[in-house]
């Protein structure tokens, strides 16, 4: 357990906020020290950050390194990131093979002042349409906050098939779908057979062409390194404003998938000295990225869109929170 974080904490103060009004949801990286220990004052300083751009707050996805991490690592994050008291919505990710010890992840995060979960499909079995109801309704019942389903076949190795969230989209707990295939064409059957299911883009590129297929939102790398500039570029995709964005955040968010996520994103929170190291864990490590010079020069061109932006923009980032 995690001793730099109050062992009792009140499950009143951050649950149950609308997740509907939450647009943009950062998929938190996890800062490491030199000695491969959880880095708590980045972790602080960095989810303080997104809360003060209106982001909502992933913590253990992919980009977080979830499944690098021992449980009682997973558990003292958690309960850390739940001690600020941060004035934004949070979301646990449950994410493994073994149904039985999700369940205890689950109920264990059940009781914590967390807002919602992302359920990801099991990885390596690669189970059919049954089995993956079977899996995913689990979750659900064990669930005491909504749930936001996770298709990311180049992760997991299956998609989640239309007919898995037809059987599933009337269960209380389904509110949302994190659609990280890529493919628009999946999207809109996702949208066309499952209406009452919320769809947001996995795809920080995809923003301006998802939303008007039906998007709900973004979860984002992005955000880690820009914040507030990609709380703009959500909010912009919203409202139709995307003369400015081509081909500046294409280039950009490639750029950052250069390598596999997060070592990019990891570099260069780094290099703006929001983070203490790159260090990933193994199997990742940032040794991969040998040259930063790209990454380096489009988080100057980001940084000046934001500022042309706020300046040409009827849309104020701060009013415009996406917190209930």
């Amino acid at each position: 357990m995690n001793t730099q974080s109050p062992t009792n904490i009140n499950s009143q103060l951050i649950g149950n906020r609308n997740l509907d009004a939450c647009s943009l949801w950062t998929a938190l990286v996890t800062p490491f020290l030199e000695n491969n220990q959880i880095d708590f004052t980045s972790l602080e300083r960095i989810a303080i950050a997104q809360a003060e751009a209106g982001n909502g707050i992933l913590l253990l996805g992919s980009t977080g390194e979830g499944l690098a991490l021992t449980r009682d690592e997973q558990m003292s994050i958690v309960e850390f990131v739940c001690s600020l008291q941060l004035n934004t919505p949070l979301m646990v990710a449950v994410g493994g093979s073994n149904l039985a010890e999700q369940i205890n992840w689950v109920e264990y995060c059940n009781t914590l002042p967390i807002d919602s979960f992302l359920l990801g499909t099991p990885l390596y079995a690669k189970p059919g349409v049954v089995g993956q109801t079977q899996w995913f309704k689990a979750l659900l019942d064990a669930a005491n906050f909504p749930c936001m389903l996770y298709n990311v076949p180049s992760r997991s190795g299956v998609e989640i098939p239309v007919e898995t969230l037809q059987n599933l989209q009337n269960h209380p707990n389904c509110w949302a779908m994190k659609e990280a295939s890529g493919d628009l064409h999946k999207f809109l059957n996702y949208r066309e057979q499952c209406p009452g299911v919320a769809l947001y883009s996995g795809e920080d590129a995809m923003m301006p062409y998802l939303v008007p297929a039906g998007a709900k939102g973004l979860v984002s790398v992005c955000a880690n390194a820009w914040p507030q500039a990609t709380q703009t570029y959500v909010q912009l995709c919203l409202v139709g404003q995307t003369n400015t964005m081509f081909p500046l955040w294409n280039r950009a968010v490639a750029a950052l998938f250069c390598v596999a996520n997060p070592i990019p994103v990891k570099m260069l929170m780094q290099q703006q000295q929001n983070i203490k190291t790159p260090i990933l864990r193994a199997p990742l490590t940032h040794l991969e990225l040998t040259d930063n010079t790209e990454l380096l020069a489009f988080d100057e061109k980001i940084n000046q869109w934001l500022v042309q932006a706020n300046q040409s923009s009827f849309i104020n980032t701060h009013e415009n929170r996406n917190i209930a």
